[in-house]
């Protein structure tokens, strides 16, 4: 079933089945945890047709495809790939005291994200807490009716969203939108000649990737694409939050520099960079690095050629686009947290699917790009959203959660975890999920914190 539904995502980029695929998805089905969402299935399902589009270039480098195997209880695990983290033998801290659910003042239910310092002073204040404690930030949502308060913390450009059920979403403006969607779709942006891959022993050897990203989708997009060989330079400012912990489970295999793109030095060296870019990721709200001069087509015309890949929360369509969005806030506005739980007492799922997965299906559509680009020439957009991704696991429907289990057992998670040891000390973290017959993936480098390395390409 998940071989099937890998295939059906590779279809949406326009990637018909070949007589030569071969790919392998095993060890049994949902649930894998505690949910009656198909995690399992559509986290493999996902890594499956990323194997399947990395043995795509490795036949445009040696005419000759790659097996691919896929287990979908570690493909489930990866779905919460920051937990197994371990630094130095401690677990580092991500989530922020305050964020969660809040009951509203018309029994209604609000998800408060809190994780970044600007994001937490925001919600405080607008709820009109008086004091930076869970006990006041739920005495002051409480005097709130629920699409009022959401319509605030959206407007202050913090993050949050009221509790629905899969019916009040499906039929809310935005849910009519996204369901319109594909999954992930591909258009081209610009002319450009056909040109190989770079030369290399690895599938995405000399391929270069400008990782414009944060938090967990865009980050994993990165990582993917280095465990398979690719040059990843992942960009931060200064001035910009980001949770420091979350580079131990995303930056493996890359570089991490600094860029101020308020500066017209900053902007100089990003040009400088884009010329000679291969795939282009962002995951900011749509138009917010078009502001700065790096739309999709504007890269096509400084780099013919390049793959650009935009990562988002609500999609590039619908009155919400521009809203900003997390994993934890799009499980709870969808109905994926009332189904999780109940619309009276919501529970996120044990696992960050929309994250990871759109992490995941943002990497295949760069390897696709970059297939094509070999094949047709031309410059192309991938987009994909953690909404519309939410919509794809809503679609596969649900299990009985009774089987499901806290976690794997020791002997899968021993298989699964490795360590590495570099700039922030020793690591344990997960081994990348997708096994390959000929090109087995490894990260080339240990996760480096923000600012290590210099923005240039080696």
């Amino acid at each position: 079933m998940s071989q099937d539904l890998a295939h059906d995502v590779l279809r949406q980029l326009g990637r018909a089945r070949r007589a030569d695929d071969s790919l392998k998805i095993s060890g049994g089905d949902d649930p894998v945890f505690v949910t009656p969402w198909r995690i399992g299935r559509a986290g493999s399902a996902a890594l499956g047709a990323v194997g399947l589009a990395v043995s795509d270039l490795w036949r445009l480098r040696t005419g000759k495809p790659q097996s691919v195997s896929i287990d979908l209880r570690a493909a489930a695990a990866s779905l919460r790939s920051n937990t197994y983290v371990r630094r130095n033998g401690e677990r580092p801290v991500s989530w922020d005291p305050l964020a969660g659910h809040y009951p509203t003042k018309d029994g209604r239910t609000m998800f408060l994200h809190t994780n970044h310092p600007h994001h937490r002073a925001g919600a405080l204040r607008i709820a009109g807490a008086k004091a930076e404690t869970r006990e006041a930030l739920a005495e002051a949502v409480a005097k709130w009716d629920g699409l009022a308060i959401e319509e605030a913390i959206a407007a202050g450009d913090c993050v949050g969203g009221l509790v629905r059920s899969r019916d009040e979403w499906n039929a809310h403006p935005h849910g009519v939108a996204v369901a319109r969607l594909p999954l992930i779709d591909i258009i081209k942006i610009g002319e450009a000649p056909a040109r190989p891959l770079p030369k290399g022993d690895r599938p995405l050897s000399g391929v270069r990737v400008l990782d414009l990203t944060r938090v967990l989708a865009g980050p994993t997009s990165g990582r993917v694409l280095a465990e398979n060989g690719a040059e990843v330079l992942h960009i931060a400012a200064q001035h910009l939050p980001y949770q420091t912990e979350i580079l131990m489970d995303t930056g493996h295999g890359k570089h991490c520099a600094w860029l101020d793109l308020r500066e017209p030095a900053g902007i100089e060296t990003l040009n400088g960079l884009a010329r000679e870019a291969d795939v282009f990721t962002q995951g900011y709200r749509p138009g917010t690095l078009a502001a700065r001069g790096f739309s999709p087509e504007r890269l096509a015309e400084l780099r013919p050629g390049v793959v650009c890949v935009s990562i988002c929360a609500y999609s590039h369509e619908g009155p919400w686009a521009a809203r900003r969005g997390f994993d934890s806030i799009v499980q709870n506005v969808t109905g994926l947290a009332a189904t999780q739980g109940t619309l009276e007492k919501p529970r996120n799922m044990p696992v960050q699917a929309n994250d990871y997965i759109a992490g995941y299906l943002a990497a295949l559509g760069a390897m696709v790009g970059l297939a094509r680009r070999v094949e047709q020439g031309g410059s192309w957009l991938v987009r994909v959203s953690l909404v519309q991704v939410a919509h794809w696991i809503a679609s596969l429907g649900t299990v009985d959660v009774s089987r499901g289990a806290a976690e794997l057992t020791d002997d899968e998670l021993a298989d699964l975890i490795t360590e590495s040891v570099g700039p922030f000390g020793r690591l344990n973290h997960l081994r990348p999920i997708v096994q390959l017959s000929e090109t087995p993936a490894f990260y080339a480098r240990p996760a480096e914190p923000l600012g290590t390395s210099p923005a240039r390409w080696t």
